[in-house]
């Protein structure tokens, strides 16, 4: 049963299913009025121990009496046209006027009345275990509402006690327990609202994780730049010499590319899309970049994707940076498509990357031994855009070209019109 709705709904055909049949069996094994076969039976019975109708009042009054001790009830003996001839007990009403056996009502009680076969009536009033129908009502329907109450208790407290464990999931989680997760059950919407909080919780609890070690990382990599610029604010002051201007700007250069790094970084991780997509040329998108390079050749054929302008922009810029600042130029750029897929390689004549590095250098502020440049963002960022467009970034050495990164984005194809 995987909706909550069909569960409730099966839940209220199941329980008019048993109003029903505990209301059949009630009415075929609870008993009920007595029907006229009944009512004929018992006048039958009655005539052959009561005198017959022309014996006098007196031997009459004996029988019935006899019979209301024997029995233990009220009893009265009554004429053809309703005029008393015999009681015994408390008073009894009257048969009643159509002629034909039946129950009847009153402040003593219910009273059964029935006709003789010589056309005498005989009235005795209900032993102590029938009741008024009113009485009869009540109980069936107050066994009926307990038995769907049975019924219905374990399923309705299973889906209170899945809701009841997620709220409390729900709590541990935003008191500050972010590995607090809550155990699936079954498969309708409240498994499938336990799946999405565990998923939220995992991202939640990643994110933080990251951001935790951006700013310890972040603190201890500003401090280098920091220093230089208060270094050179220093010898500026006392030197008045204009090398110490230019080194400056490139601190504070350095500075600002670092905080921007660190700023995207942090925003792609908490985005699951491109948030201004547009269609892009890759090739073209390549050759603006390579522009700003020396020693930088494009080779390739336009592909087409779907993607932000600006973030692409910035992945092959890391790539080229990357290149010409840990590589050995010339660098060279190549953009195919291999399938569904649109290929961008970024390749010098460099040694590349060992292998056991080369999963690693995707890791944020990851350098390789002895490097000191950079912070190690440049190409986190490239995975990480690279991700978001549906693709993915790796190191992958060619013949001649070791030091080879390469990115895999899904091409676009535009809507037939």
């Amino acid at each position: 049963m995987r909706r909550l709705y069909q569960k409730i709904y099966l839940t209220i055909l199941a329980s008019l299913l048993l109003v029903v049949l505990v209301a059949g069996g009630i009415w075929r094994w609870g008993g009920g009025p007595p029907g006229p076969q009944v009512f004929e039976m018992a006048g039958e019975l009655a005539s052959m121990a009561l005198p017959p109708a022309d014996a006098p009042r007196l031997e009459q009054q004996r029988a019935v009496e006899q019979l209301a001790r024997r029995f233990r009830t009220d009893l009265a003996l009554f004429s053809q046209d309703g005029r008393p001839i015999a009681g015994a007990g408390r008073p009894l009403p009257p048969p009643p006027p159509r002629g034909e056996g039946e129950w009847a009502y009153g402040p003593g009680g219910p009273a059964w009345s029935f006709r003789l076969p010589d056309d005498r009536w005989i009235v005795v009033r209900a032993p102590g275990r029938h009741r008024h129908p009113a009485i009869g009502l009540v109980l069936l329907l107050g066994g009926i509402a307990l038995a769907v109450g049975l019924a219905a208790f374990p399923i309705v407290r299973g889906l209170t006690r899945r809701l009841e464990r997620l709220q409390s999931g729900v709590d541990t989680l935003g008191a500050g327990d972010l590995s607090a997760r809550v155990k699936v059950e079954g498969k309708d919407e409240v498994a499938r609202l336990a799946e999405s909080f565990n998923r939220a919780a995992v991202r939640i609890e990643e994110l933080m994780g990251a951001h935790r070690m951006l700013l310890a990382n972040a603190s201890h990599e500003l401090r280098t730049p920091l220093s230089r610029i208060r270094l050179g604010i220093e010898l500026l002051q006392q030197t008045k010499d204009p090398k110490y201007h230019a080194a400056l700007a490139g601190d504070v250069a350095e500075l600002d590319l670092m905080i921007d790094e660190m700023l995207l970084t942090s925003r792609l991780g908490a985005v699951q899309k491109p948030q201004m997509e547009e269609t892009i040329d890759l090739l073209a998108l390549a050759a603006e970049e390579c522009a700003r390079y020396e020693d930088c050749a494009l080779d390739g054929q336009a592909v087409t994707v779907r993607g932000e302008r600006r973030l692409l922009a910035r992945l092959i810029r890391n790539l080229l940076d990357n290149a010409s600042h840990h590589g050995t130029p010339p660098v060279s750029v190549v953009v195919r498509q291999d399938g569904e897929r649109a290929v961008l390689e970024v390749m010098d004549n460099g040694a590349g990357v060992p292998e056991t590095e080369r999963e690693r250098v995707f890791s944020p502020f990851h350098r390789l031994g002895g490097d000191t440049r950079g912070m190690g963002l440049g190409l986190a960022l490239v995975r990480q855009i690279a991700r978001l467009h549906g693709g993915d970034a790796i190191v992958a050495p060619r013949p001649g070209h070791p030091g080879c990164f390469q990115v895999g984005l899904p091409v676009y194809a535009a809507p037939n019109a």
